[in-house]
């Protein structure tokens, strides 16, 4: 199991434990004394997987979890509580928390955590490539074309979109088959698969 681990920890003899444990794996550990360094070292950091302490001082475990998800960093995040934290344990997971580890926890249990954590990023990783992908193929559409595929993700035939759009039946036929050969594929549902994954937005038959 090979990856970036960051602990985030105040307490200097768990940050120092955890990498000594991680060190003994193809794992690379990175370790930080509060939320407020890993916050301002993450633009800097590789994708990875991170363990969480909840309570720290001054920038604590849900406050870092709150502003990774503003930034949009989907890195799955072990939480690590004082015994008994369940309450706290779930609201980590209510926040995106992949698990959570009870101090003081079992090595292995930890090591069995992070390759689930780790399987998880390898997936996120692969769908977030698939979206920049198609976002992109997307990108490379008209403003008319764009909303050709909009209407037929809404199931709007041919004969409705024109009118929707104001055009006639034969350059919605001829947009349609401009935005098929721009988005490269060769069937609807193919386009269709693409402009999901792109987060495109169907039109609203009601207007």
């Amino acid at each position: 199991m090979q990856g970036n681990v960051y602990i985030v920890d105040d307490d200097r003899e768990v940050r120092r434990s955890l990498s000594f444990l991680l060190g003994t794996t193809e794992m690379t550990s990175r370790p930080f004394g509060s939320g407020t360094d890993f916050l301002d070292a993450l633009l800097d950091l590789k994708p990875g997987c991170i363990l969480l302490d909840i309570r720290m001082p001054e920038v604590d475990g849900f406050h870092v979890m709150d502003e990774l998800g503003k930034r949009g960093v989907e890195w799955p995040v072990i939480v690590m509580t004082g015994h008994g934290e369940v309450s706290v344990a779930v609201r980590a997971m209510k926040l995106g928390a992949v698990d959570f580890l009870e101090k003081p926890f079992d090595e292995e249990v930890l090591l069995g955590s992070l390759e689930r954590a780790f399987g998880l990023l390898k997936d996120r990783g692969e769908a977030a490539d698939r979206k920049q992908k198609a976002q992109d193929r997307v990108t490379a559409l008209t403003a008319r074309e764009k909303e050709v595929l909009q209407g037929l993700m809404a199931g709007m035939a041919n004969k409705l979109l024109a009118r929707r759009l104001d055009i006639s039946l034969r350059t919605v036929e001829m947009h349609r088959a401009n935005m098929m050969d721009r988005l490269g594929v060769r069937s609807l549902a193919e386009a269709l698969t693409l402009a999901v994954q792109a987060g495109v937005e169907p039109l609203d038959p009601q207007r």
